[in-house]
């Protein structure tokens, strides 16, 4: 059997190899326990104190979101969105874009910490999650915020499953860091304005995609809350991406851009300070920091509005 051969029927048969015991774990009904209780939500902070530790109350609510339940109708939907980007996957694998990203995770190597879906690669999470984001977008199926036209189910879901086949997670754990992604993902995308970040030819698919992506996979790996402040930083120093991909005939660099790029950087920045590494813990307040380095006209209370509610 040729290489090509293989590789297909890999894709029809086994196309939950490796982390297919996580997905399926995460497709099951939640214990009544978990399914009853509804997501508690966060006190409002008032408008004197929103702008003063905003790092703090977002490092706060991601250390939280992992031992606070998931309300029925979200849990279902994060096992849609999963669902759907898994399906997203399969096809774009056999895309240029897939193609390309099987072609450099082989050639990488890398410790054998998470699977790259319809292939027999098993790879560092870091490179997994590269090559399942960019399978995620390339066909552009993937699923779509219309408020921020963000992306996040391509970059969220692959940095999620990468981490937690990692360490080893259960499919709530996978569920829940799913959730917080796509939450980070868009709240990020909101308090920058998408009109503001795509009005200085920065992709801003590209933007979100990175910070919803670390939340996602810190949450996996257990952070505490100086470790979220942390993560919080070094994804806003991977932040990039810019409006030249449209040039990009193959849709290679796009599918990099908007999936590949993010789920790679989160799941670094998590590693990261899993590994020991220190950093500013308030990024996103005071002088310099991520959201007035991005945005001519930033939102900060965006960030953390509603949070748990919405």
């Amino acid at each position: 059997m040729s290489k090509e051969e293989h590789d297909s029927t890999l894709t029809r048969r086994g196309i939950l190899q490796g982390a297919g015991g996580l997905i399926a774990a995460a497709m099951l009904p939640a214990k009544s326990s978990d399914a009853a209780v509804a997501v508690t939500q966060s006190s409002a902070p008032s408008p004197a104190t929103a702008r003063a530790d905003i790092t703090g109350q977002l490092a706060r609510y991601m250390v939280e979101a992992r031992d606070r339940s998931l309300p029925p109708m979200v849990a279902r939907e994060c096992k849609h969105r999963i669902l759907d980007t898994l399906g997203a996957m399969v096809s774009g694998a056999r895309l240029k874009p897939g193609e390309m990203a099987i072609r450099y995770v082989r050639a990488q190597g890398g410790v054998p910490e998470a699977s790259v879906l319809t292939t027999d690669i098993r790879t560092s999470a870091v490179n997994a999650a590269l090559a399942n984001g960019m399978f995620g977008h390339a066909d552009e199926t993937d699923d779509f915020e219309p408020v921020t036209k963000a992306h996040p189910g391509c970059a969220v879901v692959p940095a999620a499953l990468a981490m937690a086949e990692r360490e080893g997670r259960s499919g709530m754990e996978l569920l829940k860091a799913v959730a917080l992604g796509y939450d980070l993902c868009c709240r990020f995308l909101l308090a920058l304005g998408p009109d503001l970040v795509r009005a200085t030819h920065r992709s801003a698919e590209g933007t979100s995609a990175t910070f919803g992506s670390a939340a996602a996979a810190a949450a996996v790996a257990r952070l505490d809350e100086t470790g979220m402040r942390y993560a919080l930083s070094y994804a806003a120093q991977q932040v990039s991406g810019i409006w030249s991909w449209t040039r990009d005939t193959e849709h290679v660099e796009k599918a990099f851009d908007f999936a590949g790029m993010g789920a790679r950087n989160g799941v670094t920045a998590a590693i990261m300070v899993q590994t020991g590494f220190s950093g500013v813990e308030d990024v996103l307040d005071g002088e310099h920091n991520m959201l007035e380095a991005l945005s001519t006209d930033p939102k900060p209370h965006e960030m953390i509005a509603g949070l748990g509610s919405r």
